[in-house]
């Protein structure tokens, strides 16, 4: 299966994979969970998505020799600017960042791709009807195209599902305005 219900042990792993972050790197404002796996009642594929926030990208350097020290290898912004990825090596064992599966990703402060990632959770984790939607519209991916097509089912979302996402970050912004 691609996706999976919900489960209330995400945000534990998340704050387990952010406290030992914590311990290894100093130069970051904050440690965000992000993605379907940091909105209570969303299907998700069970991997936990991580931004580390960095002041600038002079920071970014700092936190990045950090994470290697620890295991991680940087691995580009995978076409995606404002937002740097890292992957784990293999060559540093670790006991719970080897166990939990997760993404992570190192964004500066004024990161659109950041601000969207917050925008996007906040405003779901805020309006349960559109949690019922996006589950929705994972649910009619996964029927076209197959429960375990995980390349199709991403493809798919980040490219004919793009609208919700800019959506409801529309919606997000509108909302903050208001307040």
């Amino acid at each position: 299966m691609v996706i999976v219900e919900y489960s209330r042990d995400w945000p534990m792993r998340f704050n387990l994979i952010k406290a030992e972050l914590e311990k290894s790197i100093r130069n970051f404002v904050r440690i965000e969970h992000i993605g379907s796996t940091s909105i209570p009642g969303m299907k998700a594929k069970p991997v936990i998505d991580i931004d580390i926030e960095v002041s600038d990208m002079g920071a970014f350097e700092l936190t990045k020799d950090e994470l290697g020290k620890i295991g991680y290898h940087h691995n580009g912004n995978q076409g995606i600017e404002g937002r740097e990825a890292f992957k784990r090596t293999g060559d540093i064992k670790h006991p719970i960042l080897d166990a939990i599966k997760h993404h992570l990703y190192v964004c500066p402060t004024e990161s659109v791709e950041f601000l969207n990632h917050l925008l996007f959770r906040d405003y779901l984790r805020n309006h349960r009807e559109y949690v019922e939607r996006y589950n929705g519209l994972k649910h009619e991916i996964l029927t076209k195209h197959g429960e375990n097509n995980r390349d199709k089912y991403v493809e798919v979302k980040e490219n004919e599902y793009r609208w919700f996402f800019m959506k409801v970050i529309e919606l997000s912004r509108k909302e903050k305005k208001k307040a």
